[in-house]
Order: structure tokens, then sequence, then C-alpha cells
């Protein structure tokens, strides 16, 4: 069987063939453009697979609800010329397959559920930190949907008592993504983050920020697993701070096992080495081709 998969990202878009065992067969990557170009493309790299159908995991936000008119358009995105573009529509009148849609994260979460990470568990929070941030909630083995669709980026933050950093984010100021995603991090040490030093003061609020966003998770979601994905979280010196962190911010209060035993095995990086948002995708397309068979 071939699946084929997009992750759509704001940076860049990556498109792959796979399988239903969830196996990356084939893949190419390209820029983020104008939405006529970069779509153009990606359709062009289906055209010869024979795909039997095909999810799309795209960045946002996005309307997710069918029943409504925004369904399967990127809606008020500050990505130039994506507001309103009918994503999945153009993609259908392409395509007489199955076609499954969600965001992004959301499909990083499917990814790391079915085949990594959280593999065999009813729920995970999947956490991308790099130019932005974004919160994929997988429970009960469906992707979380309500008045729209997580934005958990933008969840408002403590003050470190040493930051007098604003923020960036220009609906916000200092939310989570405003003070913790990548652009914040060179905004506010006038570097990019993949050249300050380990022990650079950067990841100390880098890690307050980010333990207090997985702390709340934990106090809101009760997830069976935490994962962490995106550039910034290849810094190597981060998850440990982090797990810290949310020791700190919990403080006891939650009696379960996985966090009395440690966090070690509970809030840990992607398990699909680079590939969730695309193996997410993938189970996306999945889905919706078991879908179309009844």
């Amino acid at each position: 069987m071939r699946i084929g998969a997009i992750e759509a990202g704001g940076t860049k878009f990556v498109c792959g063939i796979g399988n239903e065992d969830g196996d990356i067969l084939d893949s190419i990557s390209f820029p983020t453009g104008d939405p006529e170009r970069t779509v153009e493309q990606a359709m062009a790299y289906f055209r010869s697979r024979d795909a039997e159908a095909i999810g799309i995991g795209s960045f946002g936000p996005i309307g997710v609800h069918p029943d409504r008119p925004d369904y399967g358009f990127v809606t008020a995105t500050p990505k130039t010329g994506w507001s309103g573009f009918d994503f999945l529509g153009t993609m259908k009148r392409e395509f007489g397959v199955p076609i499954g849609w969600d965001t992004d994260v959301n499909a990083a979460a499917l990814g790391e559920a079915s085949w990594g990470a959280a593999s065999g568990l009813g729920s995970c929070v999947y956490i991308t930190v790099g130019t932005g941030i974004g919160v994929g909630v997988y429970y009960e083995g469906r992707l979380v949907h309500g008045l729209l669709h997580p934005e958990g980026g933008h969840v408002l933050t403590r003050r470190h008592p040493k930051d007098g950093f604003r923020g960036i984010c220009p609906f916000h100021g200092d939310c989570l993504e405003g003070m913790a995603a990548g652009p914040a991090l060179e905004a506010r040490w006038q570097v990019k983050g993949s050249v300050l030093p380990s022990e650079h003061e950067a990841w100390t609020f880098e890690a307050f920020y980010l333990g207090q966003a997985v702390a709340n998770v934990i106090l809101m979601l009760s997830p069976a697993k935490v994962i962490l994905g995106g550039g910034v979280m290849q810094q190597p010196q981060l998850l440990p701070m982090i797990r810290e962190e949310v020791r700190r911010n919990l403080n006891g209060y939650v009696k379960a096992d996985e966090l009395a035993e440690g966090l070690d095995a509970y809030v840990v990086l992607p398990g699909l080495d680079g590939r969730s948002g695309l193996s997410g995708a993938l189970a996306l397309g999945l889905r919706a081709w078991r879908d179309s068979q009844g």
C-alpha cells in the first residue's frame, strides 16, 4: 500500500511516500514559498507515485471542522500569502483519493503515538519548539479539536525573575512562543540559539518557560507521555533542565509512578528521529483511507 504524506511547515514542505507500517519509502523537501507555487511542487511530486491516500499536516491556524466553511483552509496566519488559501480543496481537486487533514503538530503527535515514543499508549502531547511553538494532543485514540484546534504555544507564562525581555509574539508579547521559540532566543541574545554555549544563561530561561508549559500540560491533560521536538530541542543540555523545572513546578502534587520514579521516561524527545511530522501525515492519510472503506 502506498500512502502520500505532506508535512507542510512554515519554513519548508516535506513530501513523502510510505506504507501502512509507517515506513517512509521516499521523500523530498523544498522551501515554503507562495501557496500556489509551493502546493504545485507538492502535487507534482505525487502525480507519478500512485498514492492510494494522502495525509497533510499543515502549519496553522487551519480550519479543522468539516461542517464549517473554512474547513481545509489556512486561516489567519502571518505567513505571507497563505491566509485564506484552500489547501485541502486544491489537493482534492487534483487527486481523487482520500485525504487526511490536521495541524502539523497534531500530525506529529499522531506519528509518535502510531510508531514512535508514545506507541501503544492511549494519549500523548507533542510540543514542538522551533520557529514557533505548537502543541499537538492525542487522546483516547483521536486528535483533539474543540472550538478550533490546540494553540498551546500561546499560553501565558510566569516571567523568570531575571528576564527583562518583552517577548516577540505580535499578539501576546510574552506568551510561551513569544519568550521561548527560536526567534525569541535570537532576538533576546542577538545570535541564533544554535551558537550559544551550553552553559549560557539562555538555556536557564528556556528551561524555565518550557518547564512551565510541560507542567501545565500534565495538570490540564494528564497525558501518558510528553514529547518535546523541534530545532531548539536539539540542544542536549536542555531536556534535563526542563525535567528539573517540571519537577519543581509540580512540587510533588501529582501522584503517579511515572513522575515519582523520575521524568526521564515520561518527558522525552521524539522517537521518530526527525520524522514525527511526516510519519504523522502518513498516519493521517492511512486513517483517511480506512475511513473511506467504511
